[in-house]
């Protein structure tokens, strides 16, 4: 029995073993989190590393054929062999409120949101490492100061130090993408809960990069709008700002808004 891959849910199986293995190795807290939670696992050709590091492994998989293939197969207890969506699932039916980290070769169509969906769980995951598209690998990982550095740039790295760890040719998956892949490794950072309204962080990260050509000055008027504010950052590009300018900001928007308008 094999799964045929579905060009609807972006499979795109890695045929590697070698590159499955080198995946694997990147995962660096089994001392602190054993548990890991592997989206999108296919046929199990990541899976079967993660198990062989004695890791305690969880899969999630919407592909009906990939459930059964893995069930099957018995590559793990069958309740740990999950079939449902990432981004709709309530994981606490599965993991309560312990800890447990993102793994996985990652469907590129919908990478993006499987990354917002970890911040939602950011006090759960220590740590998320997997395979991207490799623009969106490269974008994550971005310093401040370049066109790829963004609203999932900061968002992310305001809770996780990453690092990307290598690229990955074309054509170890089956079928081959139309693109290279990158991984990354993110780790759960020191800051806990961010000194500063998170609401309104993230509203004052997307707000002004959605006029990223703009001034942060006009990325703002929609939220200070009413309120006299001023600071050292209104005429720079958001692009340039780092996590903690765009925390600094934050804490100054928030003083100005909590007063009465001017």
């Amino acid at each position: 029995m094999s799964v045929q891959p579905k060009k609807h849910l972006g499979q795109h199986f890695l045929v590697d073993k070698n590159i499955c293995r080198k995946i694997a190795s990147q995962y660096s807290s089994k001392e602190t989190c054993n548990r890991v939670l592997e989206i999108g696992p296919g046929m199990g050709a990541l899976t079967e590393f993660l198990i062989a590091d004695e890791l305690d492994v969880w899969v999630m998989e919407v592909d009906r054929d990939s459930i059964a293939y893995l069930k099957k197969e018995q590559m793990l207890p069958e309740n740990q062999i999950i079939e449902a969506d990432f981004l709709k699932a309530d994981l606490a039916n599965y993991f309560g409120d312990k800890p447990f980290s993102v793994v996985g070769n990652f469907p590129y169509n919908i990478s993006s949101q499987i990354l917002f969906r970890c911040i939602e769980y950011r006090n759960q995951i220590p740590e998320i490492m997997g395979m991207f598209q490799k623009e969106v690998a490269q974008r994550v990982a971005e310093p401040p100061g370049s066109k790829q550095y963004g609203i999932l740039s900061v968002l992310l790295q305001a809770y996780y130090d990453i690092e990307y760890c290598f690229t990955v040719d074309e054509h170890v998956f089956s079928p081959p993408p139309k693109v290279k892949s990158g991984v990354i490794r993110c780790k759960r950072n020191d800051r806990g809960k961010l000194p500063c309204d998170e609401k309104l962080f993230k509203q004052i990260v997307k707000t002004t990069f959605n006029q990223r050509r703009k001034t942060i000055r006009n990325g703002l008027k929609s939220i200070v709008k009413g309120y006299k504010f001023d600071h050292e950052y209104l005429t720079l590009r958001p692009e340039v700002l780092s996590v903690d300018q765009f925390i600094e900001l934050t804490i100054a928007v928030e003083k100005v808004i909590s007063a009465k308008p001017q």
